[in-house]
């Protein structure tokens, strides 16, 4: 099976397709940065579908999402984000962490691994 990179920098892949699987890098809100979590994760969403789709695949597909928050008080506001956007009768398993994050304007880094159509 063939190893498939997408987005390659230097440093990392923002994906990675291997064996049916597609392998997201940590997302983060890049248009968004110093807004309030819920608008910080509807950014990282729309980057998650974004990504998604150009790897044939979309958010019914999702196997496994891993949420790292900054501020755990920020957790009601994340999710009130998360359940506009999961399709209905296809939430995942999902881990929601509090960590650092690389750049302190960010509130949210979302992790995702997924199945390809």
């Amino acid at each position: 099976m063939t190893i498939q990179r997408f987005h390659i920098s230097k440093r990392l892949s923002e994906v990675t397709v291997y064996n049916g699987v597609a392998y997201l890098a940590g997302q983060i809100p890049a248009n968004t940065p110093n807004q309030p979590i819920y608008e910080q994760t509807k950014d990282v969403l729309a980057e998650i579908d974004r990504l998604l789709a150009e790897v044939n695949s979309d958010k019914t597909r999702i196997l496994r999402a891993e949420v790292v928050l900054v501020d755990m008080n920020d957790y009601a506001e994340m999710n009130r984000a998360w359940d506009e956007w999961v399709a209905d009768n296809n939430a995942p398993p999902r881990a929601t962490i509090q960590a650092k994050l690389a750049n302190e304007a960010w509130k949210i880094e979302i992790v995702i691994t997924a199945a390809t159509n």
